[in-house]
């Protein structure tokens, strides 16, 4: 709301320098010298209140953006549209003294960023440096940077091994009292059990026969299905004993066909698909699902871990093989869901193969 002059009823005496065509000079904290200024215009339209918080209190566009309740980029147009003049990027970033950076020991940065699990920009708020020159001196002295976006391996929260096999093998506690007494869930704990290759009991009542636990990524290798297809496709086996990150410190190339086959034909879980190649989980059921394939409901076994118990209880075939479909010679040919509608062009798009 504006007065008859046409100065802003929120800016006593047209404080704002986008208000005025002589601007009045402003102190530290971007209020105007001898005004009453007021911080913020809540009742006043969004570009003139945008306006107020960038050109008067001097907000960044990020700020405003906080404030308002709407995205930087809309904030730019909305003080582009409104003749605002807006500042260059990084022209108010805080600038760092000439070899500000060389000054912290490197051996302090990979240890906070590789047993502590900071991240650059915690370690840019620590010591003083900019984000970007934490990461080159990093990447100068060997380390690998962790990987970003919202299926980050490497920051998973993880168990010690000795505590683990301590507490889950030694004390014979369930998976939900370790979970309880380290703070952590059941789904970390097992997890973790898995990555270490210990054996897993099973779930429900102890078994009449066959072992009480699984060495799941020693079982997946041994299953003559899976073992075909991944050497069909030249995945190599890695043996268990470490997190994700420390097996595969580069995840394996995970095609669509590959999770298909590895998925639907024999049978195994995402997470297993996980421990054979790499790639989390959560990007396996992603790609499998942009290719056309309907996921199994969560719960109970899969076609694999039944096969493999009932292998273990003695109920396979008379020549020893395993009770799935057999392998296919070279690459397959066996039709399998989604593959007719993709080389038919419906359906949904195939992705890239997962790096």
């Amino acid at each position: 709301m504006r007065r008859a002059d046409g100065v802003s009823e929120g800016c006593l005496a047209g404080c704002c320098p986008h208000m005025r065509d002589d601007p009045v000079p402003a102190t530290a904290d971007g209020v105007a010298a001898g005004s009453a200024c007021p911080r913020d215009l809540p009742r006043s339209p969004l570009p003139e209140r945008a306006a107020h918080l960038y050109a008067c209190q001097g907000l960044s566009t990020y700020q405003v953006a906080d404030v308002v309740g709407i995205s930087r980029q809309r904030v730019t147009r909305i003080l582009h549209r409104g003749a605002v003049a807006v500042k260059p990027r990084g022209s108010g970033r805080r600038r760092l003294p000439r070899g500000a950076g060389p000054g912290i020991p490197i051996a302090l940065l990979a240890d906070l960023y590789l047993r502590h699990r900071l991240t650059c920009a915690q370690l840019s708020e620590l010591a003083g440096i900019p984000p970007r020159t934490v990461q080159d001196r990093l990447h100068a002295h060997g380390i690998t940077l962790r990987t970003r976006g919202r299926f980050n391996r490497e920051d998973r929260l993880a168990i010690e091994p000795d505590v683990l096999a301590d507490l889950y093998l030694r004390a014979g506690l369930t998976s939900d009292e370790v979970g309880r007494l380290l703070g952590v869930s059941r789904h970390v704990v097992l997890r973790a059990a898995h990555d270490q290759g210990m054996p897993v009991r099973m779930g429900g009542p102890p078994p009449s026969r066959g072992p009480a636990g699984m060495e799941l990524i020693t079982a997946l290798y041994a299953d003559p299905d899976v073992r075909e297809v991944l050497a069909r496709h030249g995945l190599p086996v890695v043996p268990a004993g470490g997190p994700i990150w420390q097996r595969f410190p580069v995840p394996a190339r995970l095609s669509p066909d590959l999770a298909e086959e590895l998925y639907s034909w024999c049978g195994i879980g995402l997470h297993h698909i996980e421990l054979l190649t790499g790639q989390p989980a959560d990007s396996v059921g992603k790609l499998l699902r942009a290719a056309g394939v309907a996921l199994r409901p969560a719960g109970g076994r899969s076609p694999f871990l039944r096969r493999w118990r009932a292998a273990q209880q003695g109920n396979v075939a008379g020549d020893g093989t395993s009770c799935g479909p057999p392998a296919p010679a070279g690459r397959s040919t066996v039709p399998r869901p989604g593959r007719a509608r993709r080389r038919s062009g419906a359906g949904p798009a195939v992705p890239a193969a997962l790096p």
